[in-house]
């Protein structure tokens, strides 16, 4: 699993001309899945956003969660986050995973993502076509790989 993880002051998501979700100040989460993601991929992705620090403390240091400031998060699938681009100039999604594997995994991770908050999480829909809008606060922008866990 590919994310790309955002500090917002507010992010949305909008399908078809209505706002499916929005949150404030928070994390906005675009999440790629690979046909070799696991639930324990999802996990370790889980146990290290709750606990990123990324959010100013009061003397302006980046040392708390979103948990710590009872944030919110909004979760977006993104199949063209496993772009692979090695060859040409056109990309290549082979990587990414067929729907009957990447759907189970987007929902367990933002159930997990909404256990580990203790809060519902926003959604968009997995496949649809997604306008997103946000304010990056910072900008503070992370990017992680289940692929380099170490």
């Amino acid at each position: 699993m590919r994310v790309v993880i955002q500090r917002v002051k507010h992010a949305s998501v909008e399908i078809n001309g209505t706002i499916k979700s929005k949150i404030g100040k928070g994390l906005l989460i675009l999440i790629g899945i690979e046909q070799t993601d696991t639930e324990e991929d999802s996990k370790w992705l889980v146990h290290k956003i709750e606990g990123l620090r990324i959010f100013d403390d009061k003397e302006g240091v980046m040392n708390l969660s979103v948990k710590d400031i009872n944030g919110n998060a909004l979760v977006i699938s993104q199949f063209t986050l496993m772009a692979s681009y090695k060859k040409g100039n056109r990309p290549s999604w082979i990587r990414a995973a067929t729907h009957d594997v990447a759907i189970p995994l987007y929902e367990n991770f933002c159930t997990k993502l909404s256990d580990a908050l203790g809060k519902n999480v926003g959604t968009g829909v997995f496949g649809a076509d997604m306008k997103v809008e946000l304010l990056n606060d910072g900008p503070v922008t992370i990017c992680m790989d289940t692929n380099n866990k170490e």
